[in-house]
């Protein structure tokens, strides 16, 4: 099948990082870490089809300790560089390592382990983590999956729906653990409001568009849709509730071998929470790459994570039916306008775009934005 070429503001620059450079000082850091005089590294690969906001590589490391080979392959996670523009005001790379660890010691959710973490920043310049790598495919961002030409578009439908039941049921275990205010409370450290509430997050989310404005400008339509959502708190199945939300929680965050989940990745946004939180955030992260192969008058996956069957398969899972989610829509839409200002103010940053001189330009999801705030009746 033939499709139109891809946006070129979709392929994106990340860091200003050497690979090879921050390959050699984790290698120096960890011969420290495992007492071996020396460690053998080399990169083999990076990750660059899926995500935007932490660099990422996938490294060999081997080693001998009392006089037996050890190693292995391991996927890095780091905060960026101040100067690579980072889509997050602040990455707390400490708690998602932890938020990692914890949930695969008490729970079955597929997570990669991550045996070695460096978090003072003073070996490459940002914290980072080291995971073990895990064989699997995913979903791709870069192009959109719902473009075709990739396993996932080309898999018959019984096993697209196969791959949703099972990334919604890992949601749904996410969210059935006990005391998560207790385990996770970390999660809320510095945040204004009653842990896990949607005014914590609505304020939350207010605080990342000032920082992404303040250097890509205004965005009227975002504000449009912050004062609608400050007006109108969402109906939630339960109000006084807070679970461990997943926060990307997205079928491009997992990886996956025969349709089903090997390792849910990606917890940079992991948070307390409501439980539509993680729902929303699926239905809607796809409702987006189907909206642009739409504009390019693609076919897309229109029959994939439709909400009413990701609703009955999250209620069969928890009995729990979820409440409204058009709100978490509207604050999803905010939040993916945060993403796109901050990633055109980095490819403008690294020359691959000119300044717009509108920054609503840059919104691939603008025609949803606009149309979601219309439905909603928010003022102008």
């Amino acid at each position: 099948m033939t499709h139109a070429p891809p946006p070129a503001d979709m392929q994106l620059q990340r860091s200003s990082r050497s690979p090879e450079e921050t390959c050699a000082l984790i290698g120096e850091w960890l011969a420290g870490e495992v007492g071996a005089p020396r460690v053998e590294i080399e990169v083999v690969g990076g990750v660059d089809a899926n995500g935007m906001s932490s660099d990422t590589l996938v490294l060999d490391a081997r080693w001998e300790e009392g006089g037996a080979a050890r190693g292995g392959r391991f996927v890095t996670r780091a905060a960026p560089a101040a100067g690579d523009v980072p889509v997050f005001p602040a990455y707390a790379l400490h708690h998602q390592r932890d938020v990692i660890r914890t949930v695969g010691e008490i729970t079955d959710v597929p997570v990669p382990s991550v045996p070695y973490s460096e978090m003072t920043g003073t070996v490459i310049g940002a914290p980072f983590f080291l995971m073990e790598h895990v064989d699997g495919v995913v979903p791709p961002d870069v192009l959109p999956y719902t473009f075709g030409d990739n396993w996932f578009a080309d898999a018959p439908p019984e096993q697209q729906r196969r791959l949703q039941d099972a990334t919604v049921e890992v949601v749904a275990r996410l969210h059935q653990i006990p005391e998560p205010t207790q385990t996770f409370g970390f999660l809320a450290d510095g945040l204004a409001g009653r842990p896990g509430s949607a005014e914590q997050h609505l304020d939350r989310v207010r605080r990342w568009y000032e920082f992404a404005a303040a250097d890509m400008g205004r965005s009227p339509l975002v504000e449009r849709g912050l004062a609608w959502l400050a007006e109108h708190p969402p109906a939630l199945a339960r109000p006084e509730e807070a679970v461990l939300c997943w926060g990307d929680a997205r079928i491009g965050n997992v990886l996956y071998r025969d349709f089903s989940p090997v390792a849910v990745l990606d917890w940079e946004m992991a948070a307390l929470g409501p439980r539509e939180l993680d729902v929303s955030w699926m239905l809607f992260a796809h409702e987006v790459f189907q909206g642009i192969t739409d504009a390019l008058e693609l076919p897309g996956l229109p029959h994939v994570l439709r909400e009413d069957d990701v609703r009955a398969t999250y209620a069969a899972a928890t009995g729990v039916e979820l409440g409204d989610l058009q709100w978490f829509r509207v604050l999803h839409a905010i939040q993916w306008g945060c993403v796109f200002l901050r990633t055109g103010f980095r490819q403008v940053h690294f020359g691959e775009i000119e300044r717009p001189a509108d920054p609503e330009g840059l919104f691939h999801h603008k025609p949803l934005l606009e149309r979601m705030l219309e439905e909603v009746g928010a003022p102008r």
